[in-house]
């Protein structure tokens, strides 16, 4: 009865439209209206996940936070009762009928039916991924949510804080079961993902609680509150207790199991290895892409991008006076080269944040003729979180909070501020900030006028392709003040396309790590630490590498073709604010909804 209750609080919240929406088939029978029905999708979905609400704060607005001393269920259990939600959602979605819809309803209808139908494709391999691995394994987005999601404004937050700490023995027991009866199915990480989880968590817990990177940001958080001391010690008193006995205990059963699981494993990289593994990869490419290719014609486009924008560099280079042979050892040259480069320190450090934050504000000034619809959020530049930095990406980016106490982030990894090459400063800003993943994510969840959940739901082939376009975009606007910036631009262009290349390669065609390695090395130009670090990341994430370059490439030809359509009357600034205000999509939805939208003369 309580999990009743809680899905209607979620509902009324969630969707500010308790006066207007008839609660009894809302939550019990079948909704009047679609638009309930998408509702109760939603309602039932984000009930189950308190990490996704505290991530998302849509409730604590409205003086909710019954979800906040909570995390996830981790358990083998609870992934097949997610997955079977996909099965029924979709039963419900279809009991409408589809040509009684408006145009607006069947796309919201199209881009439901997408992902839950992936969803459910996806059941025969629903324990193939790695929930423990060293990008964005369980083992460190746990911390990481702790240090960066859960807010604490007052006493009841840091309590709360304290309560999730006090649970992460449960759930790293059911990241044990997890690895354990994936192994049973014959699910095993190659043995270097092992290692380097098991290497991640002695660091995490190789200090006292009181040095432990959680504790910390939990007092200085703390100490920006109006609190007295005893309340303050109080808390901190119980944080190192459930640090000391429950987390550290908790990481280290993991780790003693993993370090079993680590004679067993193999050092095979590719997912061809798995039960299915074929299968798995297909549909592990059609998630990530929203596209129907072949990993053989993914691998052919991936050449094919890499040959067209090696030939791009040498006209790049010789706008810069420098003779060049290979523009890629150019390239590998440039990054060694004193100019473009910063120290090795603290200091070092610093100067790249202030730089970057600079940048984002260049790229904001730049924004009004090109698009009409900007985000009231705005947007940050951090560096990763040390605990994280070694596996981690070169950068990424977290959305704002939908109640406006956590800005939109750009996190950038100052592992080594040496890797760090001035000339793709930009391209990076560009991507995931402006006009990259901050304006369209914020702009989605800012959005108005389209069912909640479009707001929220993920489809990696657009949001890095749209990112991509804006790296794209920047270049043909002219942003990059130099020659050498453009060629950061087309290093980052490479560094896609060759992913294309490296994560088919992988994973359908049975490449090594080392023959995925030294292509990418060769073809990039890029540091061997960051080549390698992509590289694994692959390894751990099949298909969502691919997604970028197809997504960008769709997003390209859906504008040429309104362009060619529309003639004198095509508006690049209505182009942008038709794509952003859409939320993500899946591509041939995104694609129907711009020619539907050029049809109509633009408007």
């Amino acid at each position: 009865m309580r999990a009743v209750w809680r899905s209607l609080v979620a509902v009324v919240a969630v969707a500010l439209l308790a006066a207007a929406v008839f609660l009894i088939p809302t939550i019990w029978g079948k909704p009047w209206k679609i638009e309930h029905y998408y509702l109760r999708v939603l309602a039932e979905f984000v009930i189950e996940h308190p990490m996704l609400l505290s991530y998302a704060r849509i409730l604590e607005p409205y003086g909710l936070d019954f979800h906040s001393d909570d995390l996830e269920d981790l358990s083998v259990d609870g992934t097949r009762r997610m997955a079977a939600q996909a099965g029924e959602f979709l039963e419900g979605l279809r009991a409408y009928d589809y040509d009684d819809q408006t145009e607006a309803q069947r796309v919201s209808t199209d881009v439901l039916a997408w992902f839950l139908e992936a969803r459910r494709a996806g059941e025969p391999y629903l324990f193939h991924a790695y929930p423990v691995n060293q990008f964005q394994g369980l083992q460190s987005t746990l911390p990481d949510f702790m240090i960066n999601i859960h807010a604490i404004h007052d006493l009841g937050d840091a309590r709360n804080h304290v309560a999730r700490l006090e649970k992460f023995g449960v759930a790293l027991d059911q990241m044990i079961e997890q690895i354990e009866y994936r192994e049973s199915l014959g699910v095993l990480p190659p043995r270097f993902v092992i290692s380097a989880v098991i290497e991640e968590i002695e660091g995490f817990v190789g200090s006292p609680a009181e040095e432990n990177p959680v504790y910390i940001d939990l007092a200085d958080d703390l100490a920006k509150l109006d609190l007295d001391e005893d309340e303050i010690e109080s808390v901190l008193d119980e944080a190192r207790a459930a640090l000391s006995n429950v987390v550290f205990p908790g990481y280290e059963r993991l780790a003693a199991v993993l370090r079993e699981q680590e004679t067993r494993a193999s050092d095979d990289a590719g997912v061809w290895k798995l039960p299915d593994g074929d299968a798995y990869y297909r549909w592990a490419l059609r998630w990530h892409t929203t596209s129907d290719l072949t990993p053989d014609e993914v691998h052919a486009l991936g050449r094919a991008e890499v040959a067209r924008i090696r030939e791009a560099m040498r006209e790049a280079f010789a706008e810069t006076g420098l003779e060049v042979g290979d523009p890629i050892v150019a390239l590998g040259a440039l990054a060694e080269d004193e100019r473009f480069l910063y120290g090795g320190d603290d200091a070092a450090r610093e100067a790249i944040l202030t730089d970057f934050r600079s940048m984002v504000e260049d790229a904001e000034r730049r924004l009004p003729p090109l698009f009409g619809r900007l985000p009231k959020a705005p947007v940050s530049v951090e560096r990763v979180p040390p605990f994280k930095e070694a596996g981690s990406a070169g950068a990424y980016y977290n959305p704002p909070s939908f109640d406006g106490t956590r800005p939109g982030t750009f996190y950038a990894n100052l592992r080594d501020p040496r890797e760090v090459q001035k000339f793709g400063m930009r391209t990076l800003t560009y991507h995931e900030a402006i006009p990259g993943h901050h304006l369209q994510i914020a702009l989605s969840w800012e959005m108005e006028g389209q069912p909640f959940f479009r707001r929220v739901i993920p489809f990696t082939a657009f949001t890095e392709g749209w990112a991509l376009y804006a790296e794209r975009l920047a270049l043909e606007e002219g942003w990059h003040p130099t020659p050498y910036d453009r060629l950061g631009a087309l290093q980052a262009e490479m560094f896609r396309a060759v992913r294309l290349v490296v994560d088919t390669g992988l994973h359908a065609k049975r490449w090594s790590r080392d023959r995925a390695f030294n292509y990418m090395l060769r073809q990039t130009g890029q540091p061997p630490i960051e080549v390698q670090a992509e590289i694994d990341r692959y390894i751990v994430m099949p298909g969502q590498a691919c997604a970028y370059k197809i997504g960008q490439l769709r997003i390209l030809a859906a504008r040429d073709r309104a362009r060619e359509r529309l003639g004198a009357q095509f508006d690049l600034r209505a182009f942008h604010d038709l794509v952003l205000g859409q939320g993500a999509l899946p591509l041939a939805v995104f694609e129907r909804v711009v020619e539907n939208w050029a049809a109509k003369g633009g408007i």
